[in-house]
């Protein structure tokens, strides 16, 4: 009901300075204990995925905090995990503003942020003095300026930096808004970047007699045949998880919208249908050999019961959170208890 009542007023800003208040007025709230209030509505419903224990199969997207700096403040909100990133080896500003669009009438969002962040130190900072002890996937990228060859080096390296601090790494391959970035999700890119990063593990795995998963999230833009070879790749190097989707490119349901072709990826209700026929093949192809955490489009809990029922064993929100407020959090746990 609040939200409600606040949401006009954020929605009279730009987006992006609407998103860093929301998260100042967040991080205030908890620091005098009201997010507490909202968190204790969220109903248990616990899942084992990627050998981890949820409370709840309700999770934060990446994007919404990059840099783990609101950590202990949005787990109060009653997630069952949250994910923090994407994060680059070293810190960078992303595409010039305005690089984030509103789409009010058709409940979607343009971003084409550009893997805006601190960089890896600052994150792991960030989490070091966070006090939440619960599921926190750490979403990682490469730099703008890394060439697509050298793609792997970035990705490796943050793993590396991240590993003791993760419950699960999310490896991001299906940004639009990063040049060539989706190229990592063609045969042979892919397959040479999950190689990189499996054989990492493994050495990390005997240093520190720890595995930690890894789940790669990827595109809604895919052909039938694309899901089936990246799944049958995610299954022979040994992937824990996918998270499907990112954004589309694409801009069904929003034509005719003021600011529906500026670049960058569409997220939102619009993204809904294409996103859970992703996880809908996913599932189909993968037959149970791993499983899939759905984002895109859950802006209520029948949302997300679709996406369940499409095969995914863990949910997402992020442009929900924007159009519906913190109460869709309880309210997507409630309908998948």
């Amino acid at each position: 009901m609040l939200y409600e009542l606040v949401r006009p007023l954020l929605f009279r800003l730009d987006p992006e300075r609407a998103h860093r208040q929301t998260m100042h007025a967040l991080e205030l709230a908890h620091r005098i204990g009201l997010t507490r209030l909202i968190g204790h509505r969220t109903p248990a419903s616990p899942r084992t995925v990627m050998g981890l224990e949820f409370p709840n199969p309700v999770g934060l997207a990446a994007g919404l905090d990059k840099n783990g700096e609101h950590v202990d403040a949005l787990s109060e909100l009653g997630f069952g995990f949250i994910e923090i990133g994407t994060v680059t080896p070293r810190p960078q500003p992303g595409n010039p503003p305005p690089r984030m669009f509103r789409l009010a009438k058709a409940r979607a969002i343009i971003n084409r942020m550009g893997f805006n962040n601190g960089g890896v130190e600052r994150l792991l900072l960030n989490v070091s003095r966070a006090h939440y002890r619960g599921i926190l996937g750490i979403n990682i990228g490469k730099n703008f300026d890394t060439p697509l060859e050298r793609a792997a080096e970035d990705y490796v390296f943050c793993m590396r930096q991240v590993y003791l601090s993760a419950s699960y790494i999310a490896v991001n391959i299906s940004s639009p808004n990063t040049a060539d970035l989706r190229q990592l999700q063609q045969a042979g890119e892919l397959d040479r970047l999950l190689g990189a990063l499996t054989v990492e593990r493994a050495k990390l795995v005997d240093r520190h007699g720890k595995r930690v998963p890894l789940a790669v999230k990827i595109a809604p833009d895919l052909t039938a045949a694309d899901i089936a070879r990246m799944a049958a790749l995610f299954v022979a190097h040994g992937i824990d998880a996918v998270i499907a989707t990112n954004t589309t490119v694409a801009r069904e349901g929003v034509e005719g919208l003021r600011d529906a072709q500026q670049n960058g990826g569409l997220s939102g209700a619009p993204l809904k249908v294409r996103a859970t026929e992703t996880v809908r093949q996913l599932a189909a192809t993968l037959a149970g050999r791993l499983p899939i955490i759905a984002a895109g489009g859950i802006l209520s809990g029948t949302d997300a019961q679709e996406k369940m029922a499409a095969g995914a064993s863990l949910v997402q929100l992020y442009s929900g959170l924007v159009y519906e407020g913190p109460a869709l959090v309880g309210e997507v746990a409630s309908a998948l208890t």
